[in-house]
């Protein structure tokens, strides 16, 4: 049976489909990643964009194609997730705005969306990659021009550009060489493949709604995390503050001291100097004392003094709602946000002075979505953005352009270069230094990451087994093993250079302190002029974070 035009509902129930479809084979789209490490996978990003899209469709008029459309272009931009879902939520952003004025429309009215959307898409990556989902889009829509010119029926223009996209898709391993390495093709085109499959069984009439995609294809967006029990809490007040003004007497390797004093006095202790402040974090039972310490080298600025025992007193589990500020606290000039994982990672931010921590990362990229409520709860002016990982960069750029609110983001794209950023943070100056400061912090640090290969790979003409324990250094695969130890000691090798002179391991859950400390003891007694720190970062999927500076 033919159909000549689209309308409204008929709009909508393809949206539906394509969702479903894409959902029951997001796995089949993961598998085709071709980085073996444990991260938010490509099929899972573009599946929970598409969910989040049509929920909104769902609650559209199905007599209004803007209002359906408007619905497909928001529910997807609120609701991406990672480069791919971004990209995907900027395909229909551009397709909406096309279809605007349209209460039923040709194939040569879809196709002109379908350019409208890749316009839009590529103008807002920075720099577009060919042999990806981009790709697969734009030869799509430019080809889609031509055949409507001919093909009016959409079940038969469907399946012309069905086609298209799959002999593009087919060719991405030619244009990138890590997709030919790898034998596969571009997962993204891939997801876009499977939305227009499933889109075009609305048009044969074959779509079938399962009623339970909504709840089941869902994920929450952090897991709960366990809150240390008030008793455990050695040291009870969260101390920080600048020393600004040194006194003459101060000189260059002073704060050496002043870290070993201070160590005394408690734990979880930074003293960072750069030029002529110097920047003190301590957990201690006597502030005062750690005060006047501070004093002995120059002027105190910026002093914070947080009662962690009555905080955790008022709390029941650590999460994005444990760190909302109330509703009339009052504005202040600067905020932060970070994007982060395990419950000590998030600790140390907050120690840092964040005022939200955003429950993602790995495996679980934050929504868009995700970024503009925490903004909303950030009480502050002006906002930086901390995104940690560099899937979630592009999402974090598209919340800074929807808030009203002055935001600024920092591309860190791993937790030692977002601990670094903060550490280079000052609030006694103003936006944009900050942000050169910040974003010159990225540079100072390696980051290494000790995690495990979730699929077999060949990968820079390293043969990789599921399972197989992988290092990474500022994501890049040095070290392939069987041992977490092993591999983790070779990595930290790898890392280390003239230059180095403070390595800091965070641990994961599924780490001993034990095995941690033993790690550390590796270091120190193999490179004796470097500073070395463990903290407990409770991260899930990646055995060690480590920073080295």
């Amino acid at each position: 049976m033919k159909c000549e035009f689209i309308d409204a509902a008929k709009m909508k129930e393809m949206i539906l489909s394509a969702t479903q479809f894409l959902d029951k084979h997001k796995q089949a789209v993961n598998a085709l990643n071709v980085f073996p490490v444990p991260d938010g996978d490509t099929g899972t990003n573009m599946s929970l964009t598409m969910l989040a899209a049509a929920k909104e469709v769902q609650g559209a008029r199905s007599d209004s194609m803007a209002e359906v459309v408007n619905a497909l272009a928001s529910g997807a931009l609120k609701g991406a997730r990672g480069n791919s879902g971004v990209i995907l939520s900027q395909l229909f952003r551009g397709f909406a705005r096309a279809l605007q004025s349209r209460q039923e429309i040709t194939t040569s009215d879809y196709a002109e969306a379908l350019q409208a959307g890749v316009d839009t898409a590529y103008k807002a990556v920075m720099k577009p990659v060919e042999g990806t989902m981009l790709t697969v889009a734009r030869v799509t829509a430019e080809e889609a021009r031509k055949i409507a010119r001919e093909q009016k029926d959409f079940n038969e223009f469907y399946k012309e550009i069905i086609k298209v996209a799959k002999r593009v898709l087919d060719k991405t391993p030619e244009m990138l060489p890590v997709l030919k390495q790898a034998g596969v093709v571009d997962a993204g085109g891939m997801g876009l493949l499977y939305i227009m499959i499933g889109a075009s069984h609305a048009l044969k009439g074959t779509f079938e709604l399962d009623s339970t995609m909504m709840v089941t294809g869902s994920y929450s967006v952090a897991p709960k995390l366990e809150v240390q029990p008030q008793e455990d809490i050695e040291y009870g007040y969260c101390t920080e503050f600048l020393i600004k003004n040194l006194y003459p007497y101060v000189e260059e390797g002073d704060e050496e001291n002043l870290r070993e004093r201070l160590n005394k006095l408690g734990d979880s202790v930074l003293v960072i100097r750069d030029d002529d402040i110097i920047k003190v974090h301590v957990h201690t039972n006597m502030p005062g004392k750690v005060l006047q310490l501070g004093l002995r080298y120059g002027e105190l600025s910026s002093i914070k003094i947080d009662n962690m025992r009555e905080q955790h007193r008022h709390i029941n589990e650590i999460g994005s709602e444990e760190s909302a500020p109330q509703d009339d606290a009052v504005e202040k000039q600067f905020g932060v946000i970070a994007v982060a994982m395990g419950q000590g990672i998030s600790s140390i931010f907050k120690d840092l002075a964040v005022d939200f921590v955003v429950e993602g990362g790995q495996t679980m990229n934050s929504s868009i979505d995700d970024l503009l409520k925490a903004i909303e709860k950030v009480k502050a002016k002006e906002i930086f953005i901390l995104p940690n990982n560099g899937n979630i960069i592009l999402s974090a750029s598209q919340a800074q352009q929807i808030s009203e609110k002055k935001i600024y983001v920092i591309p860190s794209k791993s937790i030692p270069q977002g601990i670094a950023a903060m550490l280079a943070f000052n609030p006694d100056v103003d936006a944009e230094t900050n942000v050169q400061r910040m974003t010159a912090a990225l540079s100072s640090v390696k980051t290494g990451q000790v995690t495990y290969a979730v699929r077999d790979s060949n990968f820079d003409g390293m043969s990789i087994q599921k399972g197989d324990i992988l290092g990474l250094i500022d994501g890049k695969i040095s070290v392939v093993g069987k041992d977490i130890n092993e591999v983790t000691r070779e990595l930290i090798d790898n890392m280390m250079d003239d230059e180095s002179e403070i390595i800091t391991l965070y641990y994961g859950e599924q780490v001993s302190a034990q095995d941690a400390e033993a790690i550390a003891d590796f270091v120190s007694s193999r490179y004796p002029d470097v500073e070395v720190e463990v903290h407990f970062g409770g991260q899930p999927l990646y055995y060690y974070i480590i920073s080295v500076e």
